[in-house]
């Protein structure tokens, strides 16, 4: 990765989802770089999420947006890994049900499949890889996972997507449940934006 100082203090990052970027402008916006979103673009739109690994999706987003701006560009990708059902939703958590379901019913569907499975049985894990791209074209990736399991009902208004039904047992409720300073000592994201930190000021 080039050095912080090389990279025009300008880093794009590669997202529409509101959520994702309110999380990671708290989690890196300390550091000494302009932090610009896709919405900052006009016209700026991202690549189908078609590969089949978290890593090769914020890739993907990752280079889309690098190309079109010209800026470093960091990329995410993340997914909600349930053991009951084979690692899923993983890579499809966004469109788990298909496009016509939001939160609330990607939310209500996971319940519906979990519904005769027993609590010791829900274990889960958040994964978050996020993807930076420099502006030579040079390419890193980090992870970052959150162990926890499946509540039997959503909990908590903060957050999105799964958050209110990920219970994270070191703090006894779910992410939904969490503040935001919180979450972000605990989160998958915060984890591998941590490490994404380090590359930055690498």
């Amino acid at each position: 990765m080039a050095p912080l100082d090389t990279l025009n203090r300008r880093v794009v990052l590669a997202t529409r989802n509101p959520g994702k970027l309110r999380e990671l402008a708290r989690l890196l916006g300390d550091l000494p770089i302009e932090l610009l979103s896709l919405a900052d673009i006009p016209g700026a739109t991202l690549p189908e999420e078609t590969a089949r690994t978290y890593a090769d999706n914020a890739l993907l987003k990752a280079r889309a947006a690098q190309r079109l701006t010209g800026c470093a560009a960091l990329g995410d990708d993340s997914g909600l890994e349930v053991d009951a059902l084979g690692g899923a939703p993983g890579v499809h958590s966004a469109r788990f049900g298909g496009a016509g379901l939001d939160d609330a019913g990607r939310v209500a569907l996971l319940l519906e499949r979990l519904r005769a499975v027993p609590a010791a049985k829900r274990t889960a894990r958040f994964r978050c890889v996020i993807a930076l791209v420099d502006e030579g074209g040079g390419e890193h990736t980090v992870e970052g996972v959150a162990e926890g399991e499946i509540a039997a009902a959503p909990r908590g208004a903060s957050g999105f997507g799964y958050d209110p039904v990920f219970y994270y047992p070191p703090r006894g409720r779910t992410f939904g449940e969490l503040t935001e300073r919180e979450k972000e000592g605990v989160s998958h994201r915060a984890l591998a934006a941590r490490a994404a930190r380090a590359l930055l000021s690498g």
